[in-house]
């Protein structure tokens, strides 16, 4: 298997990944997910990045932008411990499945699940009726149906470079009641061991730009904090249509590159 080529490390370089981590630091905290859906768009069409190496730098840079939303949200209670412990012990077994994948798929293939994976999220956006006051409690249907979710989730963590937060956070809210900043809080605790996980898989297969993950994971956390307190504020449909409108952009863009791939073949 041959490494992923990697962008020359150029002023141009830092300066993008810098950027992307801020916006993807904002995304995080506003909406309770790792910034993957920036990260490895962006990484992509602006740095020209392979997808399989884009995919394993973007879950690198989620480890410290989800753990400053965690410290974030549990300030003020939002996160449920024992179900994120749930989450995560199904996400990190899942999260070696996904990177075993990673280097068996095309490209374009790679391109395609991902769009499909956006626009599942999409749809999802707009049957979420987030509630402040519901809590995420613990039974004998909940406590596997989280395992599952667990597993699912990391997955597509270590197949697409997402720390899971969009599958996380729409599910919570839909499938198990629980409110918006909960749901958000829970899944940044999760997805820190699953991005840890899926990391070191991606490190032995050479799929993880660690420089530009650093920088991108860095600037990600200056920003973090800052939305996670708008989370709170913002109307919790407002923003669940702006961020579906910024997801259409991305799966279209990554759409128009799938397609350029499949004619260039």
């Amino acid at each position: 298997m041959t490494s992923a080529i990697r962008p020359p490390r150029t002023a141009r370089l830092y300066v993008v990944c810098v950027a992307v981590g801020l916006l993807a630091g904002l995304m995080s905290g506003l909406f309770g997910v790792g910034g993957g859906t920036v990260i490895v768009p962006l990484l992509v069409l602006l740095l020209g990045f392979d997808q399989r190496l884009a995919a394993g730098t973007s879950l690198a840079a989620i480890v410290p932008t989800a753990s400053v939303g965690v410290i974030t949200y549990a300030v003020d209670g939002h996160v449920a411990w024992l179900p994120a412990l749930i989450l995560a012990a199904g996400a990190v077994g899942g999260a070696q499945i996904g990177t075993w994948l990673l280097p068996k798929l095309s490209q374009t293939a790679l391109r395609w699940a991902f769009v499909a994976f956006l626009v599942a999220v999409i749809v999802s956006l707009y049957f979420v009726i987030p509630s402040r006051d519901a809590d995420l409690v613990l039974t004998w249907v909940t406590g596997p149906g989280l395992a599952v979710l667990g597993v699912i989730t990391g997955i597509l963590a270590g197949l697409l470079g997402v720390g899971g937060g969009i599958i996380v956070v729409p599910a919570l809210l839909l499938l198990f009641g629980t409110s918006d900043l909960v749901a958000k809080g829970t899944s940044l605790l999760m997805m820190i061991p699953t991005a840890v996980s899926g990391t070191v898989g991606n490190l032995r297969r050479s799929n993880v730009d660690l420089p530009a993950a650093l920088c991108v994971g860095v600037a990600a956390c200056a920003t973090t904090a800052v939305g996670a307190q708008i989370a709170k504020a913002v109307d919790p449909f407002v923003a669940n249509v702006l961020f579906s409108i910024f997801l259409v952009f991305i799966a279209s863009q990554i759409a128009v590159k799938a397609v350029r791939g499949r004619h260039q073949r």
